[in-house]
């Protein structure tokens, strides 16, 4: 009886440990940027969107070891070149901003992993994939309600790509383009004027396709 309750007493003492692990590795989301500057070196994840910015906070920058940065529907027009000292940054959600182009700093953002440009109809795809295609983790892109009529050809260039997010859109045909992305394994085509029909090649690769 007593070999059960030490084992019962380790088990419950090892949860306990483990949740407590769990909650340290958490990091809070800082949503005013004058309280994220007073530790810098801290702050994670930081969470500005519907704020009214109409432009990108040049303070962000100092922000270093952030790895989440949030900034949706403030405004926003135009990214610093100096966007790619964010080395850590590994999302980046900048939908319902009438950006059109990509600084080249853009490119140096090399722990990106996830980028969100949604509701954005005048963000020029075309031009804009060759800068894209210099993410080396880039393996999630959501350009969902970005009125894109067509998916240019350049999109091959995203190479490491797993998941897009092409939902709310104009597309009258499944884009093509996207049998040539080698590591694809979702694509999102929910809401577009298309009939459901899957590329044979991408159903023998398994990749999802959502209509």
């Amino acid at each position: 009886m007593d070999t059960i309750r030490t084992s019962t007493i380790s088990l419950a003492l090892l949860l306990g440990l483990a949740c407590t692990a769990q909650q340290d590795t958490v990091q809070p989301v800082f949503r005013n940027l004058s309280e994220a500057l007073r530790t810098p070196h801290l702050v994670k994840r930081l969470d500005l969107s519907d704020q009214a910015l109409e432009r990108f906070p040049d303070e962000v920058l100092r922000l270093t070891a952030l790895e989440e940065l949030r900034l949706r529907h403030d405004g926003i027009t135009v990214l610093p070149e100096g966007i790619g000292l964010l080395k850590n940054l590994r999302l980046l959600d900048l939908s319902g901003n009438p950006i059109t182009t990509l600084p080249a700093g853009i490119g140096e953002l090399t722990a990106l992993e996830e980028f969100y440009l949604d509701e954005d109809p005048l963000f020029d795809l075309e031009h804009e994939l060759p800068r894209l295609a210099k993410l080396p983790r880039l393996g999630i892109l959501h350009l969902s309600g970005d009125g894109i009529e067509k998916v240019p050809r350049t999109i091959r260039g995203l190479e490491h790509l797993e998941e897009l997010y092409l939902d709310n859109n104009t597309m009258h045909s499944f884009p093509v383009e996207l049998i040539a992305l080698p590591a694809i394994k979702v694509i999102d085509l929910q809401a577009n004027p298309m009939p459901p029909l899957i590329p044979t090649e991408l159903q023998q690769r398994g990749v999802l396709v959502r209509f």
